[in-house]
């Protein structure tokens, strides 16, 4: 549930916040249920074990409508991490992509390039993805916003091969620090940057 914009001051700051976004004309006018929403849940809740808070909005393919939800999320909600998912792809309803680099400050293309890396292992179309991902900086916050493709599926392939990265990003755009369940996905940072984890202190 999202938190009034007057309660915000009252979120513990080590929690991470993440915008969660289904982008579909038939599943926001409520022809099909949507799956992008529960997919990425699903994930996040079995790869992280810092806590976290998702904050979910299930909007139609246009393009103001994205950008705005975007902005909110971040200059309104504080979310750290914004993973959208569907439209990417090139029919002309496809506009994640460019609402996306509308409203970011700054592109971090190494992500966009190894989701399709990633995707081309399954299946020769994901040549046909344009996925992205930005930053977006105000004058206090900063969030990583990036666009996944629109399967399930293909949501769990791509976020266990590009989420290792993540923690790092949000860490150096000054967001809570993110720990993962190594089974799923083990983190990356150098090792200037790691902290103990709260287990290990409990037992020394």
């Amino acid at each position: 549930m999202t938190k009034p914009a007057a309660d915000l001051a009252l979120v513990n700051p080590a929690t991470l916040r993440i915008g969660l976004v289904s982008i579909s004309d038939r599943a926001a006018t409520g022809t099909y249920e949507d799956q992008g929403i529960p997919a990425l849940q699903t994930w996040l809740k079995s790869a992280l074990t810092s806590p976290f808070e998702a904050i979910t909005r299930l909007i139609p393919d246009e393009r103001q409508t994205i950008e705005a939800t975007l902005i909110s999320l971040v200059d309104d909600d504080k979310c750290h991490l914004v993973l959208t998912t569907g439209g990417t792809g090139p029919a002309r309803r496809d506009v994640t992509p460019e609402a996306t680099l509308a409203i970011g400050t700054r592109e971090m293309p190494g992500f966009g390039e190894q989701m399709r890396q990633i995707s081309l292992a399954y299946v020769p179309t994901a040549i046909l993805s344009r996925q992205v991902a930005v930053l977006r900086e105000t004058h206090d916050h900063a969030a990583l916003i990036m666009n996944l493709p629109g399967q399930p599926k293909a949501i769990k392939e791509t976020l266990d091969g590009i989420f290792a990265a993540v923690p790092y990003c949000i860490d150096l755009i000054g967001g809570p620090y993110i720990e993962t369940d190594e089974a799923i996905c083990k983190a990356f940072r150098p090792k200037s940057a790691m902290r103990p984890s709260p287990s290990r202190l409990e037992t020394t």
